[in-house]
């Protein structure tokens, strides 16, 4: 099998490829050493499928899409406290998720959208808009439905940098450069970025392995508003963007429903919160790869 063929059997059953690498992640705690290595690899995920778009695609991003994504993406954290308090949870559970309905868009979100045929340009445009945003939008909210929590500024701008902004300028400087050289490869960048999306959701599950066993009578309500909170979000999205095209649709699907469970776990464990305040975090991100695998290969058909 060729190395083309190999990277598009990645593409071809993602969802199996995510389920299964975070199956190993839980069976193989061990594996939580890679964490050191999670930037570079979101890094690569980013700028591979960066080297698909030209400068004239994100000139081509509709500003009228853009603000709508950007609109309902403010509803998420109102929705994720509506559904905790709905469960039941306590106040920890609630914390972690209304945090993780404030945060950015997940970074695999532009991947997901180029695999699903979806507008990328917009889809990474958005992702770094709510990243500067969460800014202001993370504290705000958890003080208005929980408590007055510390947000490390700081450290949201410099991952949006480094795994985001700083790839996707040198993958979009690289096509604009030398764009037949680039262009010859276009069928393996998003193969590429899904392999690093397999490789960090292994890599999470296992460094969260020890939190989930700890906490396993909470999985399962925890679960449930996890996914609730996921495919609310995919359903907002998807109809919120109902006057534009099926790319837009596709990209506002997936920049609402996916969020940055790293991120919303980070921002709990650095306000000083208990370890299970991350724990919806953590179940999210499971629960998004696999449905965002899963949309990806429905959209892209």
């Amino acid at each position: 099998m060729t190395l083309d063929a190999a990277l598009g059997t990645v593409d071809d059953h993602l969802f199996a490829f995510v389920v299964g690498a975070a199956a190993v992640g839980f069976l193989v705690p061990e594996l939580a050493a890679l964490t050191v290595v999670s930037l570079p690899i979101l890094a690569v995920m980013v700028g591979s499928v960066a080297l698909t778009l030209s400068p004239a695609a994100f000139r081509a991003v509709d500003p009228r899409a853009l603000g709508v994504v950007l609109l309902v993406q403010t509803a998420m954290a109102p929705l994720a406290f509506a559904l905790a308090t709905a469960l039941g949870v306590g106040p920890d559970l609630l914390l972690g998720f209304v945090v993780l309905g404030a945060v950015t868009p997940e970074l695999v979100t532009p991947t997901m959208t180029e695999l699903a045929g979806g507008d990328t340009a917009l889809s990474t445009v958005a992702l770094v808009a709510v990243g500067v945003g969460s800014v202001a939008l993370v504290p705000g909210f958890v003080a208005l439905f929980v408590a007055d929590v510390p947000v490390p500024a700081a450290r949201i701008v410099e991952n949006l940098l480094l795994a985001v902004v700083a790839p996707m300028a040198v993958a979009v400087g690289l096509r604009a450069r030398f764009p037949d050289r680039v262009s010859r490869y276009d069928g393996v960048y998003p193969s590429i970025s899904a392999l690093m999306v397999v490789l960090i959701i292994g890599v999470v599950a296992a460094a969260n392995a020890e939190l989930v066993r700890a906490n396993v009578a909470l999985v399962p309500v925890v679960v449930v508003g996890a996914l609730a909170l996921n495919l609310g979000g995919y359903a907002a999205g998807w109809l919120a963007t109902r006057p534009f095209d099926r790319a837009t649709r596709v990209a506002g699907t997936l920049s609402v429903g996916m969020r940055d469970f790293a991120v919303a776990a980070a921002l709990v464990v650095a306000a000083g919160f208990p370890a299970v305040a991350s724990l919806p975090a953590v179940v999210f991100g499971v629960v998004e790869m696999a449905t965002s695998a899963a949309l990806a290969a429905r959209f892209g058909k």
